[in-house]
């Protein structure tokens, strides 16, 4: 006998039909002698509905009040997803987050658990019933609901799996699993029967939406099998899990984009110690997140110092450095919010040369200029105007062998 956990995002049971589906697919697997426990998210579109809620009461929403009121999403969806099991003689018990008991720290809006209570699920898993939990939720130690933050749901069901030592954890989206790109973008790019806990958490880290970044954290730190797989079809989707000696022969294994980019440059900087700080303490105390950062060597007492923000931050970003132009004696301040980023990532990295020349040269002889580069031990970003996106992205993926045969 199994035990999974089955994790379905709001698309998955956006409709009263959806979860009458995704009933009858737990069913089949409980019938076949496995036990289930399922995470669900609210049903799309509610989040967003509670929201605006909120926010026509008080333009800034209190956050302890915004965990009560945004965790009544999947408390609908648990509710639902149990009357569709019982309607198709499937034993089935919903809890919410603070029933389980999911304990999280107190930090509203963006929780994070720290322990998780098994007995009662374990319980009802051994009477034969299939458990259903609100995923995106839990409670304090002082009885608070807390919620986990945009995407939480996969987190729940991530903790859960590793919890109860369960066989899988499965993430049923609407996507039937992991490509080696946006196939919107490549309509060549390959669905990949494997990736690596250091690989999705780089593609999730550089713009791949398929998977919550924390929750991959999570499942790598557990050890945690965890597999992708689609909602509306039947498939075996893509294991994430540990290196393998056969994962070694693929060079690269996905190629990750991000439009959200904006880059800065502070112009003609005196060239002292301490510079960096002095530019970017400012920048962190806006709650500024920075990317990649260059600063060039420099050249007749000054620097140019350049970095990378999301480009919802740019303006703000951009303030700030006028604000410091004069305190630190700059000459210019200089943006673009129209640059991407471009990145390819594979474990195949390690033991092979040339990956970052061959990338190179292919963007090259595409005409694509390189403003930027940022490299790990499995990964090569680099910066370029937006208007080249599509293209590069379509000629990396070719010239690393990863278009469909």
């Amino acid at each position: 006998m199994a035990l999974y956990v089955y994790k379905f995002g709001g698309t998955s049971v956006g409709t009263v039909e959806r979860i009458k589906a995704v009933a009858d697919k737990v069913k089949k697997a409980r019938d076949a002698g496995d036990q289930i426990v399922v995470v669900v998210s609210a049903m799309s579109g509610e989040t967003n509905r509670l929201v605006a809620l909120a926010k026509d009461m008080q333009t800034q929403p209190t956050e302890r009040e915004m965990d009560v009121l945004l965790s009544t999403g999947e408390q609908v969806t648990i509710a639902l997803l149990c009357m569709a099991l019982h309607n198709v003689g499937c034993d089935a018990s919903s809890y919410t987050g603070s029933q389980v008991k999911i304990l999280t720290d107190s930090s509203h809006t963006k929780a994070r658990i720290r322990e998780i209570e098994d007995a009662k699920i374990r319980a009802d898993l051994d009477a034969g019933k299939v458990v259903v939990v609100a995923g995106f939720q839990g409670v304090d130690e002082e009885g608070n609901i807390t919620t986990l933050g945009r995407g939480g749901s996969d987190t729940t069901g991530v903790a859960l799996a590793a919890a109860l030592k369960a066989d899988e954890c499965h993430i049923y989206t609407d996507v039937d699993g992991v490509y080696t790109t946006d196939p919107r973008v490549v309509p060549k790019a390959r669905r990949l029967d494997k990736i690596t806990f250091e690989e999705m958490l780089e593609m999730a880290s550089l713009g791949s939406k398929v998977l919550q970044i924390r929750s991959v954290e999570f499942a790598g730190k557990y050890n945690v099998a965890l597999r992708v797989l689609s909602s509306f079809a039947e498939g075996n989707g893509t294991l994430i899990t540990y290196e393998e000696s056969e994962m070694e022969r693929a060079l690269i294994s996905g190629i990750a984009f991000n439009r959200d980019e904006a880059k800065l440059t502070l112009a003609g900087v005196p060239d002292l110690p301490g510079v960096a700080s002095k530019i970017l303490g400012p920048i962190a105390a806006e709650n500024i997140e920075v990317d990649m950062i260059v600063q060039n060597v420099g050249a007749n007492g000054a620097t140019d110092f350049t970095f990378t923000v999301n480009r919802n931050d740019y303006v703000r970003a951009k303030n700030v450095l006028e604000a410091l132009r004069t305190e630190l004696g700059a000459q210019i301040v200089s943006g673009d919010d129209s640059i991407v980023k471009v990145s390819i990532v594979g474990v195949g990295m390690r033991s092979h040369a040339g990956i970052a020349s061959t990338m190179f040269k292919v963007l090259a002889d595409e005409g694509i200029n390189i403003q930027m580069i940022s490299t790990s031990e499995i990964k090569i970003s680099v910066v370029i105007a937006e208007k080249y996106l599509e293209l590069a992205v379509r000629a990396l993926h070719t010239a690393f062998g990863l278009d469909q045969a």
